[in-house]
């Protein structure tokens, strides 16, 4: 499983349920890269989207206790979500939000951190990376203008990854 998000300097990632910057390079990026992929998203990065719509051509994962989304699979918890990925053939990239990412990351091998040279005003946040020790940077491009905004791709590798444990039933 891998993290892909796009960070200010601050580390943050979004503002009143919304992304903070319009930047066309990543979001191809990000269409490249998760295209035919499964993603795993809270119900608030849904919700985001156009029209609460799905993205297309993925497998989408929904974490959400309360409710069923049409095009999704829908998963009450963690447990729930692991039980399905054990099934899940291809990659796996966790998109968002805050708590998603804050529950997954200690699972994923990788996070693709598409980095802005700006900050964005973020009302919510990633860890930084950078601050922990079990993860490493091991790329990073050179910078890319896009929209007005310098962003550079990087890939952070996780050097303690947790196993995920689910219990058939």
């Amino acid at each position: 499983m891998k993290a892909i998000a796009v960070v200010d300097k601050n580390w943050g990632i979004g503002k009143e349920g919304g992304l903070l910057f319009s930047l066309p390079a990543d979001m191809k990026f990000f269409r490249e890269t998760t295209t035919g992929a499964t993603v795993v998203m809270g119900k608030k990065t849904l919700a985001s989207f156009p029209g609460g719509r799905p993205l297309k051509n993925r497998t989408n994962i929904v974490i959400d206790s309360k409710c069923l989304h049409d095009g999704c699979v829908t998963v009450k918890n963690l447990d729930e979500l692991f039980a399905v990925l054990n099934d899940v053939k291809g990659e796996v990239y966790v998109i968002g939000g805050a708590m998603t990412y804050r529950s997954l990351l200690p699972y994923c091998e990788e996070a693709l951190i598409t980095k802005v040279d700006a900050s964005g005003g973020a009302d919510v946040f990633l860890d930084n990376l950078e601050k922990l020790p079990q993860w490493s940077m091991t790329s990073m491009s050179e910078p890319v203008e896009t929209n007005g905004y310098t962003i550079r791709f990087t890939v952070y590798r996780n050097n303690r990854v947790l196993s995920p444990v689910s219990e058939k039933k």
